[in-house]
């Protein structure tokens, strides 16, 4: 049992240690050689390289894009509780990339996020809210995601400056955000 326990402490071990040199490797941009670390980690079940396989994906960095294939590895990396991937899944259920569209499981994702205090999931939940996408329309709901997004600690002011930028470009539903939160 000891050395079970200790094989399985080592795994994690290893699969951490890929993913923070995949995601330095990431961050840099040079993304052939990110995936070389974040595909095994992933394997090994880190969540957060499991999600950014996913980015890899969706964004074709390093690999082929494919919708399917990002979903799947947003979708590994959700079941595990990681807030950002569980918003990326409900993204793709929202505008069917990877998988069918299905409002109401887009909306489910971003509660799970949003939860979690992830801006952009809280925004999105909002959204749900005022246009009834997934869930009947409660403008007050929507309202207090709304506020929760663009105060988020970590993402509020550049959901806040995104959505001024938008309002600025005549969008309608920018504009009706920031007159709800009075920014």
């Amino acid at each position: 049992m000891l050395l079970m326990l200790l094989c399985m402490t080592a795994l994690a071990q290893s699969a951490d240690k890929l993913y923070a040199e995949g995601k330095a490797l990431y961050d840099a941009k040079n993304y052939k050689a990110a995936i070389a670390k974040l595909k095994p980690a992933a394997e090994k079940g880190n969540r957060k390289a499991q999600y950014r396989m996913g980015r890899c994906y969706d964004k074709g960095n390093g690999v082929e894009e494919n919708d399917k294939t990002a979903f799947a590895w947003y979708s590994k990396s959700a079941a595990q509780g990681y807030a950002k991937a569980q918003y990326q899944v409900g993204k793709c259920y929202k505008n069917g990339e990877g998988v069918a569209k299905n409002p109401a499981k887009a909306f489910e994702f971003f509660t799970k996020a949003a939860k979690q205090d992830n801006g952009d999931a809280q925004l999105a939940l909002g959204k749900c809210y005022m246009k009834g996408k997934g869930v009947a329309a409660d403008q007050a709901k929507a309202r207090s995601w709304f506020v929760k997004a663009v105060n988020n600690e970590k993402d509020g002011k550049e959901i806040l400056a995104e959505l001024k930028k938008e309002a600025a470009e005549n969008d309608g539903d920018a504009k009706k955000i920031l007159q709800m939160v009075k920014k």
